[in-house]
Formats: C-alpha cells, sequence, structure tokens
C-alpha cells in the first residue's frame, strides 16, 4: 500500500476545495484508509496533477 501524501499541513483551500499541503480532497482523506490499493494510487495520481497545476499558478507573475 502507499504512503499517505499527509504532510501535517492541514488546510483547506474553500476555493479548489483541496488540502493545501497533501492536495487530496475531504472525500479521498476520508476515505484514504478504506481505500484499496489501486484507488491510493489514483488518489496520488490525482494529488500530483493538482500539486503541479498549484505550482505553475505559484510561478506565475502577480
Amino acid at each position: 500500500m502507499p504512503a499517505s501524501p499527509c504532510i501535517n499541513i492541514c488546510q483547506m483551500d474553500p476555493d479548489k476545495e483541496f488540502c493545501l499541503g497533501c492536495f487530496r480532497t475531504l472525500d479521498e482523506i476520508a476515505h484514504w484508509a478504506r481505500s484499496d490499493e489501486q484507488t491510493q494510487h489514483d488518489i496520488l495520481a490525482a494529488v500530483a496533477i493538482r500539486r503541479e497545476a498549484q505550482e505553475a499558478q505559484d510561478q506565475q507573475p502577480q
């Protein structure tokens, strides 16, 4: 089973509806421990996409 992406920075972004620490949605966080391995890998893939999008947005000039 993959490790949880939680980094103990638990702050939900109200606009994007995911955690600014681990980039999971509340539903993904709530169901992580009960999810099978494939579902956890699917969540991690979604997390990677959200993280990349956030990093790209953060690098844009204000």
